[in-house]
């Protein structure tokens, strides 16, 4: 039987196989209905367009589907918020610690 190789990401992986044990399939067969349905649609000018939008983001970006594990959390992309110095000669007050 021949083959079709799909390279994932693990994140992409690890997300399609908690789909896959949610409904107690394998992961290849999530693969197989994708493709399924991806073929049932081939002639749609809108799966066309999706399928070339998506070899032209697939490597650089992970999906909205997958594990977010590599993405930048919206803390990290905040500066740090750090205090300005104080003015030379001038003295902080220190604020009272509370029991």
């Amino acid at each position: 039987m021949p083959t079709i190789k799909i390279h994932l990401e693990h994140e992409e992986l690890d997300a399609i196989k908690r789909f896959a044990n949610s409904l107690h399939v394998c992961p290849e067969d999530i693969a197989y209905a994708s493709l399924h349905q991806m073929m049932l649609q081939a002639g749609d000018l809108d799966t066309v367009t999706e399928i070339k939008q998506t070899l032209d983001w697939r490597g650089n970006v992970l999906p909205a589907w997958s594990d977010s594990a590599r993405s930048v959390h919206i803390y990290e992309s905040k500066p740090d918020d750090e205090q300005q110095p104080s003015p030379v000669g001038s003295v902080r007050s220190i604020p009272p610690l509370v029991h």
